[in-house]
């Protein structure tokens, strides 16, 4: 007996091409594809170069701040950190009122790192063959959604 094709026409709502999580999904393994190269030549994984864009924006910050604005959780974020300071980026201390807190600042080696990664941006533009005007607004909305399903 033939089995039905899963992927018929009549189910639209189940075709892969269809859903939005797939589309986010390959889209941002494309764009992580994309930056690795670029990322490589600074020594910094994709991850890495998200702390880092959150602490060349507001360096001198604790982690669980750092955890909210890249939603991650502090489980991920320890060992990442530890990894970075052990390449001399930045720096980790606990505070002294509160053990558990635990507040990270960038090094000299960490702050000079944002001048060589200040050509990271022009060159992901550029490969995406898109104007800037509209990736722009494709993150707006991109964010907005998020915001959505998050409230």
């Amino acid at each position: 007996m033939a089995s039905k094709n899963s992927s018929s026409p009549s189910e639209p709502a189940l075709l892969l091409d269809n859903q939005l999580c797939f589309a986010l999904y390959s889209t941002s393994l494309a764009i992580t594809k994309l930056y690795q190269p670029l990322l490589a030549d600074l020594g910094l994984t994709y991850p890495q170069y998200l702390v880092m864009l959150v602490l060349w924006e507001h360096d001198d910050i604790m982690v669980s701040a750092l955890g909210e604005r890249l939603f991650l959780d502090s489980g991920t974020l320890t060992p990442l950190l530890k990894r970075m300071e052990a390449a001399g980026l930045l720096r980790r201390t606990r505070s002294s009122v509160d053990e558990r807190r635990v507040q990270i600042a960038l090094t000299t080696a960490g702050q000079a790192l944002k001048v060589q990664a200040a050509k990271v941006p022009a060159c992901v533009i550029s490969a995406t063959h898109v104007p800037v005007a509209e990736l722009m607004a494709l993150t707006g909305k991109v964010q907005a959604l998020r915001r959505q399903i998050t409230a």
